[in-house]
């Protein structure tokens, strides 16, 4: 399972590490600089009360912003980002996304009220902490296990030390888990002195939502998060959620305690807490929380400081729209009139019922309207490219900074809308087979009258701020021809320019990304899986051999048969695997009298070897696995199985797949 990479918003973890462009990042064209200055006379940029609340309750920090990670590789480090230290934004960056950038390196820990504190800035997610009555409960533990550790250490250097005695899981998203072994010791759990909560359906979406595909989302991430590109003025600036994500050791604890009703109120640790499941909001698996005798209401990531994504770039289920809203609604209604202080596990909290109550209601107001609105333009005709034209929120939303799209954007939002309620498909019988992208760009060339004419007229539209336009035309001759070097450097110049407009971090960061590669190539470099042995290991054998099947190369195993048995002594489970048709399918809790070769094994052995630290042939040859019958139809079966490269390309022709 060499590429079942990918967890989460944590798709994110493939660091690549491009070098610096031969091609430096140019300068803002004058088009840019005339669309950012005309936002600072149309936002209110003179409100300066979120930069009081992301201060609010500052205890201490660590210095620099700096955590080490495994081997000489640092897991945090927030010096590179000193560039955001000056009051007005560059003329490459769009100045609100410079001001959400700005508020997200506030880090360090915070007292949010009496008994809550949150460590906030030292990864792309808050971690939050409760005090009990003798020990802490820790709400989400990053994303790997040096922030969380450091972020712990940071509490107890100024606050009494307190064992950890729950850890709670607000939902299946990596940057929310994966850093638990940082904060408890698994042998504590399995003990007894340690719980973990997490809301129903947790551990079936945190290792269903990504691995089938989790080697091309963790490509995908890194348009999404910009983790790849240099920090700077024309680099990454931000991620919307927070700064970036963290490089090191991802996590996982299963939990002991799962929240199963709609609504369940548990005391722990001699904390009342009210956990209210939201289930396909923003995680397939996810639940707020209302702790009475602080007054607080914790909204995980359904209510965070940006408009989220209903369809991440890096690629996910499409998220329900009308669900989200519908659950801000019960969640204003149910504790907004009781709740002096609402947290989010990304961004800072806000204090005060009234503005709580006005942020829940944009917020939910937001996603009711992007959903409806989608719908109403759906059955009037419009296509999905057509809507997200049209789709302009209302000023009375606009004037909230929270429902900005530093994350999701209303446009990509009422794309993944469509995509929930009709699919991929918009009704026009042009697009149901197109031709592929390289066929497509070499007619159009042909019909340009070649790529000279249409770069020379690309290059006008350019010089008038033409950037979108630019960036197709150009896109077609690169797919025409890939090693067309002018077409390359004028697309990598729109998109900059487009990247340097863009509010939401999510758009900078890909169009700034496609810019990159489009000038240096996609880096050879490998990526760094997400998968740890604790995900392996929490993998269900069903979704091993749907792992398998998915790697399955159908043209090389035309005409091949195989049935094989498979036995797991300590498990006690059973399957019979059948190659048949190109194609693999498997039985739980069966074996075949007709198999041509049988397997006896532990799901340990079979984790090692997901986890390359040994092989099939190895195994066997030390006695791992027991074999019976023909094992060259093993053999045969994994050579036809792809392995999935760590980095394909985006913005020109794929290669080949062999």
């Amino acid at each position: 399972m060499k590429n079942l990479a990918a967890l989460y918003c944590t798709a994110a973890f493939c660091l690549t590490g491009a070098a610096l462009a031969a091609d430096q990042p140019k300068p803002a064209e004058p088009a840019t600089v005339t669309a950012n200055h005309q936002l600072l006379a149309q936002l209110p940029f003179a409100d300066r009360s979120n930069y009081d609340d992301a201060q609010r309750g500052f205890i201490a920090t660590i210095p620099a912003g700096a955590i080490m990670g495994p081997g000489d590789h640092p897991a945090w480090s927030l010096s590179e980002y000193d560039f955001l230290n000056r009051d007005t934004a560059p003329d490459t960056v769009n100045p609100s996304l410079w001001r959400e950038a700005q508020l997200n390196l506030k880090n360090g820990l915070f007292k949010v009220s009496d008994r809550l504190y949150q460590v906030r800035g030292l990864d792309l997610s808050n971690m939050t902490i409760i005090e009990g009555d003798t020990g802490l409960i820790v709400i989400d533990p990053l994303t790997v296990s040096e922030t969380s550790h450091a972020g712990l250490e940071l509490y107890y250097r100024n606050r009494p030390k307190k064992p950890v005695v729950a850890v709670i899981y607000t939902h299946s998203h990596g940057d929310h888990f994966g850093g638990v072994k940082g904060v408890v010791d698994e042998a504590d759990v399995k003990a007894g002195k340690v719980r973990i909560y997490a809301p129903r359906g947790f551990m079936e979406a945190v290792v269903q939502e990504n691995v089938l595909v989790g080697g091309a989302m963790s490509r995908r991430a890194q348009y999404q998060f910009g983790h790849v590109l240099p920090k700077g003025e024309r680099g990454q600036v931000d991620a919307g959620l927070g700064k970036t994500v963290p490089f090191g050791s991802i996590t996982l604890i299963p939990p002991t305690d799962t929240i199963d009703q709609p609504v369940e109120t548990r005391t722990i640790d001699g904390v009342e807490i009210v956990f209210m499941n939201t289930p396909n909001t923003e995680a397939p698996a996810e639940m707020i929380m209302y702790y009475p005798q602080l007054h607080a209401l914790n909204m995980a990531e359904l209510a965070t400081k940006t408009l989220h994504n209903l369809l991440p770039f890096r690629g996910a289920e499409v998220r329900n729209a009308d669900s989200w809203a519908k659950y801000l609604n019960l969640a204003l209604d149910r504790f907004g009139a009781d709740s002096d202080v609402m947290l989010c596990q990304h961004n800072w909290p806000t204090w005060g019922k009234a503005r709580i109550a006005a942020q829940l209601g944009r917020q939910r107001d937001e996603y009711r309207y992007i959903n409806d609105q989608t719908i109403r333009l759906i059955n009037h005709g419009y296509t999905p490219a057509e809507i997200a034209e049209q789709m302009k929120l209302p000023q009375s939303l606009v004037e909230d900074w929270s429902t900005h799209g530093y994350y999701g954007t209303a446009k990509h939002d009422a794309k993944a809308v469509y995509q929930r309620v009709l699919g991929w498909y918009d009704g026009n019988p042009v697009n149901l087979d197109p031709l592929s992208p390289t066929e497509t760009g070499q007619k159009f060339v042909a019909y340009m009258g070649g790529a000279d004419k249409a770069l020379a007229r690309a290059r006008a539209d350019f010089k008038n701020g033409e950037y979108r336009w630019v960036a197709q035309v150009t896109s077609q001759i690169v797919f025409a021809d890939p090693a067309n070097r002018a077409a390359r450097q004028l697309e990598a110049d729109a998109l900059e320019q487009l990247g340097y407009q863009a509010e939401g971090s999510t758009w900078r960061n890909a169009y700034l990304q496609g810019a990159l590669e489009l000038r240096d190539g996609v880096s050879a470099q490998p990526a760094m899986s997400s998968v740890s042995a604790d995900v392996v290991r929490a993998i269900p054998l069903d979704m091993f051999f749907d792992y398998l099947a998915v790697r399955l190369n159908g043209p090389k195993a035309e005409g091949k048969h195989a049935i094989i048995n498979w036995h797991f002594t300590d498990t006690r489970q059973d399957y019979v695997l059948t190659l048949e048709n190109s194609a693999l399918s498997y039985l739980a809790g069966r074996t075949a009298n007709e198999a041509d070769v049988s397997l006896t094994l532990t799901r340990d052995t079979l984790d090692q070897i997901s986890l390359h630290r040994t092989s099939f042939p190895q195994a066997m040859q030390g006695g791992l696995i027991k074999v019976e019958g023909n094992a060259a139809k093993l053999t045969e079966l994994m050579g036809l199985l792809d392995s999935f490269p760590a980095s394909f390309e985006i913005v020109e022709p794929k290669r080949a797949v062999e």
